[in-house]
């Protein structure tokens, strides 16, 4: 079993290296209710931290301290990490009728 678990993980590594797939899975798990941080630490793992830190301008260090679930870092940070993506964080209107969680 943890052979397809190994082989799995590591052609969704080679996947996200690809733009298009890397955006299109960050949106899928947002939607699925994945936090952002987590979406994007799968991406930039799989494209590596330096290469990443390259297209961003930040430093390395800085993007895995963005990252992790245990910060908080802010929404320009999160649309900096998100721009090579060509995304950005937004607001959008829930559809009429969809119920409302309390916070």
């Amino acid at each position: 079993m943890a052979r397809r678990s190994k082989d799995w993980n590591e052609g969704l590594a080679r996947d996200l290296q690809d733009r298009e797939f890397a955006r299109e899975f960050v949106l899928a798990a947002v939607e699925d209710g994945v936090a952002v941080q987590v979406a994007l630490g799968k991406v930039i793992r799989a494209i590596g931290v330096k290469e990443y830190a390259e297209q961003t301008g930040m430093a390395g260090p800085n993007i895995l301290r963005a990252i992790n679930p245990r910060h908080n870092p802010t929404q320009a940070t999160l649309n900096r990490l998100l721009q090579p993506l060509d995304l950005r964080l937004s607001l959008a209107r829930l559809p009429a009728g969809k119920k409302r969680r309390a916070a």
